[in-house]
């Protein structure tokens, strides 16, 4: 019985995930995104990119029309179900694991997928938890292993609202706002070993 009702918070899960994906298709579609991207990154287009952004800036990021196919890790978590079913909606590869559960496996997967297909990868540098804006080392790991460029990027929202109260100072644009994506210069990471 108890497996019975897992499963059925599952699907239903994956079924919420996959009708907040649609929504955020269509909230995203409406922000007109301008795109400032550093010089420095022509030379390097043709390498794979892992962006790397702050957590809270996750949102308005989405908006932006990535140049190639892009891979992100999502927690195993029971919320992981329904936001790795969302970002699929809006044409991201996921894969699975966090720092807690499965983080070397999903990592592990993540740098395959990334050698194998040819894939960019998104990585929020403060996240899971936290601290907010301080960097962990996993974006850079991540570029230095798959011999990919560090990208920072961020967000500048319009008109919009911060969500103070969340860890992550969530940035919510607004429908139809303006949203400036910034790529900064390439940071290049050592071959691998």
């Amino acid at each position: 019985m108890e497996r019975m009702q897992r499963l059925q918070e599952s699907w239903f899960r994956v079924l919420l995930g996959f009708a907040l994906g649609l929504l955020a298709r269509v909230w995203l579609a409406t922000l007109r995104v301008e795109v400032e991207m550093d010089p420095g990154l022509a030379a390097v287009a043709c390498r794979p990119w892992v962006l790397a952004f702050l957590h809270g800036q996750q949102w308005p990021l989405l908006a932006w029309r990535r140049r190639r196919k892009t891979v992100v890790l999502v927690s195993l978590s029971a919320d992981g179900t329904m936001q790795s079913r969302a970002l699929r909606v809006l044409g991201l590869e996921v894969v699975r694991g966090s720092s807690s559960h499965g983080g070397a496996r999903g990592l592990a997967t993540l740098l395959r997928r990334m050698k194998r297909e040819g894939l960019d990868a998104a990585i929020a540098v403060d996240g899971p938890r936290g601290p907010r804006g301080i960097a962990k080392p996993g974006a850079a790991f991540v570029a230095r292993r798959a011999g990919a460029v560090l990208v920072p990027m961020e967000a500048v929202v319009r008109t919009g609202t911060v969500l103070r109260k969340t860890w992550d100072h969530f940035v919510l644009a607004w429908p139809f706002s303006r949203v400036l994506v910034r790529l900064g210069a390439p940071v290049s990471t050592p071959d691998p070993p």
